[in-house]
């Protein structure tokens, strides 16, 4: 099949997203977006015959009523790395593959890690205020902490998690891990408990997949293993970590900081969090850079072009 003969094919966006993603799939498909109708069953009642296609993110994937309600579907994409908002049961059942977007945004991610590490570290956004609001003149700001030399643990050693490694590791960081398994040849210091990770670490950084299983992996046992001089980093899923917890242990002295990429309950975060200075708080930014965007973008494009080609997909999930 012709790139050219693919503009009749149905592919649902089921939100808003990148614009130059929405722009190429306008371009090359018969594309629908979700956003347009008040519901999906009222979308569905229209339109699910047309659909061959979903792509979705990390607001919003392909759920099994979703899935249930387009019989016609073939394949989803998800402009993400992150697979929590695809219902993966749901399409092997139905025989349906799944493509994300790996290692493009790795390196985004990975290096927002560091940056939040060194925010929180150093106190860049509060010495920021600081010195726009005139302080400096009336006092010298107070001491802040160092981030080379302390001991990260990562949660998670996949792509992400390793490239947060070699970074921190270029700052003089010993780094040790914990995931499901100890990964070969790393150099690193494995731990199989996430207790026994935190309590030997100086900051924790959250990089694992989100999954039944790593669902407020980070309670409040870890949090008080890493204690009241650690420093927690999340740039994974919002629920790898009791939010709640998070808080208390903030504002009662249990854990010196935190930097947070992702959210609980996006894009609602929690008061208590806007008021603390020893937190920095983005909007779910990692990836969000225009290179690796667009990178994203023709990923998820190419994937589609070799479905409906009948070629193998550049990045299946398996």
């Amino acid at each position: 099949m012709e790139v050219a003969s693919m503009e009749s094919i149905g592919v649902l966006m089921t939100n808003q997203m990148y614009p130059y993603l929405e722009d190429q799939l306008a371009k090359r498909f018969n594309l629908f977006r979700l956003w347009n109708y008040p519901s999906l069953s009222a979308f569905a009642k229209a339109h699910a015959n047309s659909i061959r296609a979903i792509v979705g993110s990390t607001k919003m994937g392909a759920d099994a009523t979703m899935i249930d309600s387009l019989p016609k579907l073939e394949i989803v994409c998800t402009f993400s790395v992150g697979l929590d908002k695809i219902d993966l049961p749901k399409c092997k059942q139905r025989g349906i593959p799944v493509a994300n977007t790996p290692d493009v945004l790795t390196d985004d991610v990975a290096d927002l890690a560091i940056a939040l590490a060194l925010s929180v570290s150093r106190r860049i956004c509060v010495s920021d205020s600081f010195v726009r609001n005139h302080s400096w003149t009336k006092s010298p700001f107070y001491l802040t902490y160092k981030f080379s030399g302390k001991t990260v643990g990562i949660v998670g050693l996949g792509r992400i998690g390793s490239a947060i490694a070699k970074r921190a590791a270029a700052f003089g960081c010993p780094i040790s891990y914990h995931s499901r398994s100890e990964k070969p040849d790393t150099g690193y210091k494995y731990y199989s408990n996430i207790l026994d990770l935190a309590s030997n670490s100086q900051i924790l950084i959250v990089a694992c997949a989100l999954t039944q299983e790593t669902h407020h992996i980070v309670n409040r046992q870890v949090i008080d293993a890493l204690g009241p001089k650690g420093i927690l980093i999340n740039i994974g899923r919002g629920q790898h970590v009791d939010e709640a917890e998070l808080v208390s242990a903030l504002k009662e002295g249990r854990l010196a900081g935190a930097g947070l990429d992702v959210f609980e309950n996006e894009p609602h975060v929690p008061e208590e969090l806007l008021s603390l200075d020893n937190v920095v708080l983005v909007p779910h930014i990692g990836s969000d850079t225009v290179e690796t965007s667009n990178a994203m973008a023709d990923l998820v494009i190419a994937n589609l072009e070799a479905h409906f080609q009948n070629k193998p997909l550049l990045t299946p999930v398996t």
